[in-house]
């Protein structure tokens, strides 16, 4: 998605880091094209391939595209078959998270409209149930964790039974020296690399169409925007209403760009997370890369200003 002219840099903590103080017991979305039927090991890979960096996407069990090329990706960089991985698991694919006061507060709003301008309106764009949330945060479907917990409740107290990742907090962090964020427009995806070539990170995006291709070629990391309001400027969406004027898109999950905005020096464009992981790697956007939220945090954590930044064919 392009970013609005004046996009806001607003380094607040998003409600996705709610988990972020949990216990190592309680820390522990889908591709589309998966099958419909549940694959044996299929949600112990996607989990490994997950807290190894190479992210599957939305994990929800039966797998797709995007946790192919994440198998592929980590089979290239480390030289083995995931399935050794997976043959020699010793830790469970799944834990028990108890529903804390927190989490049962957190603010919801019922419906996120589809017009900017009545986007504009609302204070937040939050999550549109505790579910959501939830799943969100443990990388997963809402579809995954019914079936998880066939009698789910987000209750004060309850448990959850959730995919065991690793938590991404939106805390600020120290970035990484000599690291190069590279995006693939032909295989849909985003890798970080260090100075040796070595994979830090590795996880499906959406980068642009027809109407808005990526912009290939070298750029830089401008500034990171952690729980970002969206300057919309219908002048540079192809598809905006005609009746539509510029507005102040306000922050939160479900807002046009996630919860994180990278800036690059490419103007107008960066990498930013979405209001539907399962959407990505699989859909078009308006130019820029867009990651899952989790993602876009696991990146964010990585880079600074002057962070090398390749886009790709």
């Amino acid at each position: 998605m392009r970013r609005a002219e004046g996009h806001s840099m607003v380094g607040l903590v998003v409600a996705i880091a709610l988990a972020a103080t949990a216990s190592a017991q309680q820390r522990p979305r889908a591709s589309r094209g998966a099958p419909t039927v549940a694959q044996p090991d299929m949600l112990t890979t996607q989990v490994l391939l997950d807290r190894a960096g190479f992210s599957p996407g939305e994990i929800d069990g039966l797998g797709g595209t995007n946790t192919q090329r994440a198998t592929e990706a980590f089979e290239r960089e480390k030289g083995r078959p995931i399935g050794d991985l997976v043959k020699a698991a010793t830790m469970p694919p799944t834990v028990r998270y108890m529903v804390t006061a927190e989490d049962a507060e957190a603010p919801i709003v019922n419906t996120i409209p589809d017009d900017m301008m009545e986007k504009a309106k609302l204070k937040r764009l939050d999550y549109t149930s505790h579910l959501e949330m939830i799943a969100e945060r443990f990388h997963a479907s809402p579809a995954l964790l019914r079936r998880l917990n066939p009698r789910l409740a987000l209750d004060q107290g309850a448990e959850v039974v959730v995919p065991n990742v690793e938590v991404v907090s939106a805390a600020e962090s120290k970035p990484l020296a000599d690291i190069v964020v590279r995006v693939s427009k032909q295989s849909s995806a985003l890798t970080v690399t260090d100075g040796a070539g070595t994979v830090l990170m590795y996880a499906p995006v959406t980068s642009g169409s027809q109407h808005d291709p990526l912009p290939l070629g070298q750029w830089t990391v401008t500034g990171v925007s952690r729980n970002p309001t969206f300057h919309y400027n219908p002048d540079l969406f192809w598809d905006a209403e005609p009746s539509h004027a510029k507005a102040t898109i306000p922050p939160g999950p479900n807002g046009p760009v996630g919860v994180v905005w990278i800036d690059i020096s490419k103007p107008h464009y960066g990498i930013h997370g979405t209001p539907e992981p399962g959407s990505v790697g699989h859909t078009t956007s308006h130019g820029c890369v867009r990651l899952t939220n989790w993602d876009a945090l696991r990146l964010a954590a990585m880079v600074g200003k002057g962070t090398k930044v390749e886009f790709v064919e």
